[in-house]
């Protein structure tokens, strides 16, 4: 399964306030870059997820965020340094956007 153009362009016109935004399709889904630098990724399954460590981390856990894992084909799962974005934020690019900055900031 790969990233849908449609979920591409939610993604990209979400974010657009943040300033000049890239991308590059990987693995079945995307990488998202602000000024050259990732903040968020787009799951092959439309799913946005921000960059977050440390107290940012925690921030977007309390805010109901779940952590992207992947299982491997020896059924091992593994965590990575990527949270959902809050559902309430997905229908609100000012608190996507907000979200996102402080995804920035933590880097």
């Amino acid at each position: 399964m790969s990233v849908s153009d449609a979920d591409i362009a939610f993604a990209l016109d979400l974010f657009a306030p943040l300033g000049t935004l890239t991308h590059r399709k990987m693995m079945g889904g995307l990488t998202i870059y602000c000024e050259g630098q990732i903040f968020a990724i787009l799951g092959s399954d439309g799913r946005v997820y921000l960059k977050a460590r440390g107290a940012f981390a925690e921030a977007m856990a309390d805010a109901g965020a779940r952590q992207f894992s992947m299982v491997s084909d020896a059924g091992k799962t593994s965590s990575m340094g990527y949270w959902t974005l809050p559902d309430a934020a997905l229908d609100d690019p000012e608190a996507a956007c907000d979200w996102a900055r402080r995804a920035l900031d933590s880097l």
